[in-house]
């Protein structure tokens, strides 16, 4: 398989970066001594979410688009039914386990907007109810991620008149700006908000290797979806990136987790749906 062809496939791409860093996570953590009943996981759920991406990327159409949409902000709302910890409240709890919201389902939403959004001019309410969610909860992170998806989908509706594209834009960042004024206690856990110091303790080309393959996993959505024929699609695979870019960005900032490469079965997950919506999109009909 050829170069272009590999970056014609938005799951193949995907696939080779975040293995690897999730794979480096693993060793990082593995070397600085963390139990590895946390780093096993990270790569058990890099493949249950590949084979959830691929099963998307066969099936998912129009309809699909409009629930992951429609009930983003339901499902983030779903996290003030869980006590939370210190007040904070971000989790679903499945089981044992406690998966981040919005890690798990803004991937998803955020090429589900820049799709739907072509002909659905309702877009922009569960996109900005989702925000004030998150704003909520509090996660600055999150909300400062969600809102860079929702301006690059507001820019790039060229069709649209400019003053409805400016004022929602412009509500995100305010949304996401007050995230960060909320006050948030929870102590940082290194091998989740620290890992990339964990790596530059081991050598600290381990740490540049990990923010590398950070950067090429968050923008093989963006660059798989060049090609694309439909601009929904080549917005959408932008949207994904911006998403996942905030991620990576956010822990430079304060304690926020990083993705793939720190313990988190929601960011790999949640990463995987959105790739899967993202290959269903291009490869179906105009949704």
């Amino acid at each position: 398989m050829d170069g272009q062809n590999l970056l014609q496939r938005p799951l193949l791409a995907f696939a080779g970066a975040s293995l690897a860093a999730v794979a480096l996570g693993a060793l990082v953590c593995a070397l600085s001594g963390v139990p590895a009943s946390l780093w096993i996981r990270n790569l058990a759920a890099w493949g249950i979410g590949g084979v959830a991406a691929a099963a998307l990327a066969r099936s998912a159409g129009r309809p699909a688009l409009v629930a992951v949409l429609a009930l983003a902000p339901v499902g983030l709302a779903l996290t003030a039914t869980d006590e939370g910890l210190e007040g904070v409240r971000r989790w679903l709890v499945v089981g044992p386990v406690r998966l981040n919201a919005a890690m798990l389902l803004l991937p998803s939403a955020a090429v589900a907007m820049a799709v739907v959004a072509e002909r659905a001019r309702w877009w922009w309410i569960p996109a900005l109810l989702a925000l004030a969610v998150l704003a909520a909860q509090p996660d600055a992170s999150q909300a400062t991620a969600w809102a860079l998806a929702i301006a690059v989908v507001a820019a790039g509706l060229r069709e649209r008149g400019w003053p409805t594209r400016a004022v929602v834009a412009a509500a995100a960042v305010a949304i996401a700006a007050l995230a960060w004024t909320r006050p948030d206690p929870l102590a940082p856990v290194p091998e989740v908000e620290e890992v990339i110091q964990l790596a530059a303790a081991q050598t600290p080309l381990l740490a540049v290797l990990g923010v590398v393959l950070l950067m090429a996993a968050a923008a093989a959505p963006a660059l798989t979806s060049w090609t694309a024929e439909r601009r929904e699609v080549r917005r959408a695979g932008v949207a994904l990136t911006a998403l996942l870019g905030g991620w990576i960005a956010a822990p430079a900032f304060g304690a926020f987790p990083v993705p793939f490469v720190g313990i988190g079965l929601s960011p790999i997950l949640g990463a995987w749906l959105g790739v899967g919506l993202l290959a269903a999109s291009r490869q179906g009909p105009p949704a």
